[in-house]
């Protein structure tokens, strides 16, 4: 009786523990398994990440050739392209080889440019806008003109001669054409060069303004960028003003 029961139990204990060893196998087979998943997931999650990069940054590569925004995209991109270059191309043409004078009449500034670099730049004066009364329903504003110019004449030493305005301005009667009263030296500085209908750029007697809008028209500048400007541009060079 005491030999089967032991028996009987001995059994019992070693299908338990076959039992329990199976319990083990599978949850171990459980794990492994779903591990696998997991990592095979993130394989497929980096794949797809990669690929929608790909798709951003290289859509030709891929389906989104075909899509028509990207299509209407990279069409209209060749037509910018296109017209970028070719106003780069007509600014070229029409930038002069020379150097040349710009000014900028709002902020009162000027650049001194050849066709690839800056030579100078700094603060003149122009037109103050002011606008006198000179009776008989006769009057003046002195604006600076806005447009392109060429330098008509160069003089150094020169000799202001004086226009009706300056007279009346000064409440002055008005002499004859000619009158040694008409011409003053040293107000225009140490060079002038003429732009037509009595325009000029030349210097100042009065630096501090400079950068200021007080001139009667013509364009002042400083002593030193007034020779700098003198000795690049020749008659015929380009002045532009706006």
């Amino acid at each position: 009786m005491d030999s089967t029961v032991s028996t009987f139990s001995n059994d019992r204990k070693s299908n338990s523990e076959k039992s329990h060893l199976a319990r083990w196998i599978f949850a171990l087979f459980l794990i492994v398994t779903s591990f696998g998943t997991i990592m095979l997931g993130f394989y497929h999650a980096e794949q797809f990440k990669e690929k929608a990069f790909l798709l951003v940054s290289i859509p030709d590569s891929y389906s989104d050739i075909q899509n028509p925004d990207t299509i209407f995209l990279k069409k209209e991109i060749v037509k910018i392209s296109r017209a970028v270059s070719e106003s780069q191309k007509r600014l070229q043409s029409l930038t002069p080889q020379e150097p040349y004078f710009i000014v900028n009449t709002t902020q009162n500034t000027f650049v001194l440019r050849s066709r690839k670099k800056i030579l100078r730049q700094g603060l003149c004066s122009t037109g103050s806008y002011t606008l006198l009364h000179a009776g008989d329903d006769k009057q003046f504003i002195f604006k600076t003109p806005k447009g392109m110019f060429r330098i008509q004449g160069k003089v150094t030493d020169p000799v202001w001669i004086k226009p009706d305005w300056a007279f009346i301005e000064e409440g002055l009667p008005i002499p004859p054409k000619g009158s040694p009263d008409r011409y003053e030296s040293g107000t225009l500085g140490d060079y002038a060069m003429s732009l037509g209908q009595g325009y000029l750029i030349h210097g100042t007697l009065y630096q501090r303004f400079l950068g200021m809008p007080v001139t009667h028209g013509c364009i002042r500048l400083g002593d030193d960028d007034l020779k700098a400007a003198y000795k690049a541009l020749e008659i015929g060079s380009k002045v532009f003003i706006y």
